[in-house]
């Protein structure tokens, strides 16, 4: 064979099928950003930026384990992360802290766009001081820099808030469908799956968004999907979200009991593509929340502090949980009332060291976290504990017993170190920490399954909690996020709202259709 033969007969074989092969289609780009935190209005607690530990750029990724490196999702798009920022539940976000974070998300979306693509994280029960929907205003924010084209999906706890400006300004929409949250992150991924698949199709935006307001005011306490009602209802999402050809998903938001502005109540939201599936579907989902309004009851057993304690104390059953409610860090207390504490070391079941055994979980104070540490483990310090933030219900607590242990490192507390007073064992912190897991306590050379009572600043118990607790019962406790919703000052809210007023009318609970983002422009 001639050497001009032998080149055309390389270029049909190595040449020729490049050229003939379909080129790799082009990935989607897609952007991610939120803002999370659930913020009480009746606690006098402020959130500033530092509190949302924000992630930038790659790191990201950090935060949802379906985003791995290895992951399929990982491998379906151009991922341009911007920033996600999450907050322990607290106070109000300052204005300053507000701003700095919403204009250090556009700047990041400015650099990296276009997009195909969004995929927003966030809560739905910020407050910020001096701002309404602090959501909407993101969001709204966000599509001026990204403009309209790019497909918007949002994912959102249960407990937040939607108002219509944010459920315009969104195309897809979901929130969990358990309470507690253990399908945070399965949620978080139907998001971006849900994102992926309308992008990657061409169908884009879901042609209907049906939402409907139900004036429904709850804490989260009384509507957990662990008993009933909230059970049976939340039950009744997935068949109609995930399974009808037509719906592209559907939600019910609890709303957040703990602030006072007009966006707070419930709301049914569903998106999809057969406008009469989606208003029947949301119709559906509302009547049914409606009809059970009255049912709703706190998940545990409920009593004053001095009830708890004398039934804590009474069990044979240990360890017994009491949730110390009304200043539950998850929720948006302070961490620091000290009333529950105070009323413990006085009793004097609790006085000598071989009284029952009682952990408290805990208080925050940096200035005797940095006298325990100068007394090292097995000193002894004295000192004054708590109210630096929140001293409406009682002062600082006297403290005077062993520093047992001295931990570094929590992301959260920062400190800790546990005195023994009596026979009770106060956890101290540097800064405020929820105690939700078994590790929380054992790094901490405790062990609360041998302790007689557990005191924990929570409301309903964490998975890990409740698994472990053989009796439970929720303290109804003073505190920035009261349960007794009757004792709080509400001045703004839309009314009439269930249970304040509860002899309201029925309302109208029929489908509003909320226009495609860009489409009232």
């Amino acid at each position: 064979m001639k050497p001009i033969c032998l080149w055309l007969f390389a270029c049909f074989f190595v040449v020729g099928p490049a050229v003939a092969q379909s080129p790799s289609p082009k990935l989607p780009r897609v952007a991610i950003a939120g803002l999370g935190i659930e913020s009480s209005t009746f606690s006098p607690a402020v959130t500033h930026e530092e509190a949302f530990h924000a992630r930038y750029g790659p790191e990201v990724f950090n935060a949802y384990p379906f985003m791995m490196a290895i992951s399929p999702l990982r491998k379906q798009a151009v991922w341009l992360p911007a920033i996600v920022g999450k907050s322990l539940p607290g106070g109000a976000v300052t204005r300053e802290a507000y701003e700095s974070l919403v204009t250090k998300t556009l700047d990041s979306l400015k650099k990296y766009g276009p997009y195909d693509g969004l995929y927003l994280d966030i809560h739905g029960a910020m407050s910020v001081k001096g701002l309404d929907d602090p959501e909407g205003d993101f969001i709204t924010r966000i599509r001026k820099v990204i403009g309209y084209k790019t497909l918007i999906s949002t994912s959102m706890d249960l407990h937040g808030c939607v108002s219509p400006r944010l459920a315009e300004n969104t195309d897809l929409m979901t929130c969990y469908r358990l309470a507690p949250h253990e399908d945070a992150m399965q949620t978080k991924e139907r998001a971006v799956v849900n994102l992926l698949e309308r992008i990657k199709s061409g169908k884009g935006k879901p042609k209907y968004k049906a939402w409907i307001a139900v004036p429904i005011l709850l804490p989260g306490e009384k509507t957990s999907t662990r008993i009933e009602p909230g059970k049976s209802l939340y039950q009744q999402v997935a068949p109609l979200a995930d399974h009808q050809e037509g719906i592209v998903d559907a939600g019910i938001w609890i709303s957040y009991a703990w602030a006072d502005e007009p966006r707070n109540h419930a709301v049914v939201m569903v998106v999809g593509d057969d406008k009469a599936k989606v208003g029947r579907s949301a119709e559906q989902l509302a009547q049914a929340f409606w009809n059970v309004r009255s049912q709703f009851d706190f998940v545990a057993p409920t009593g004053t502090l001095d009830q708890s304690l004398a039934k804590a104390l009474a069990s044979a059953n240990h360890p017994f949980f009491i949730s110390d409610t009304g200043d539950n860090p998850t929720a948006g207390g302070a961490g620091d009332v000290t009333w529950t504490i105070t009323q413990i070391l006085a009793r004097p079941e609790f006085k000598r060291a071989d009284g029952p055994s009682l952990i408290y979980a805990s208080i925050p104070d940096p200035v005797l976290v940095k006298k325990a540490i100068a007394a090292g483990v097995g000193g002894q310090v004295e000192g004054v504990a708590g109210a630096n933030v929140d001293a409406r219900f009682s002062p600082p607590v006297p403290l005077k017993g062993t520093v047992e242990s001295i931990v570094y490192g929590d992301k959260d507390a920062e400190v800790e170190v546990v005195v023994k007073v009596g026979s009770v064992h106060v956890i101290v912190t540097q800064k405020r920490k929820p105690y939700h897991k078994e590790n929380d306590f054992t790094r901490l050379s405790l062990n609360p399954r041998k302790s007689d009572i557990v005191v924990v600043k929570i409301g309903y118990l964490e998975p890990e909690l409740y698994a472990m607790q053989v009796g439970w019962i929720m303290a109804l406790t003073p505190g920035g996020v009261d349960q007794d919703l009757f004792r709080l000052p509400y001045k703004r809210i839309k009314r009439p709202i269930f249970p304040l007023d509860a002899n309201m009318k029925t309302p109208d609970l029929s489908a509003q259709w909320i226009p495609l983002s860009g489409e009232s422009r």
